[in-house]
């Protein structure tokens, strides 16, 4: 659940919206409730679009998160 934490954390720190998705399920990547039911685990590929003024800020911070802080967990084995 602390992954989602931090990740609603950073995404309510822009104005803009954003969603996000995995397979058919798409919630609201604002909403800590709504992200948790994606039970995304590492290695779980999501989809994620933001809307408004701010959005590629958005996104950058959000790549910043997973992809270089990576949640403090090690990275998948290939």
């Amino acid at each position: 659940m602390r992954p989602a934490m931090l990740f609603v954390d950073v995404a309510n720190g822009f104005k803009c919206d954003v969603t996000v998705s995995s397979g058919e399920t798409e919630v609201d990547g604002k909403s800590i409730m709504q992200m948790s039911m994606l039970a995304a685990t590492v290695g779980t590929k999501l989809k994620i679009r933001a809307e408004g003024d701010d959005a590629e800020d958005l996104i950058e911070a959000l790549r910043e998160l997973v992809e270089e802080k990576m949640f403090d967990e090690p990275p998948p084995e290939d």
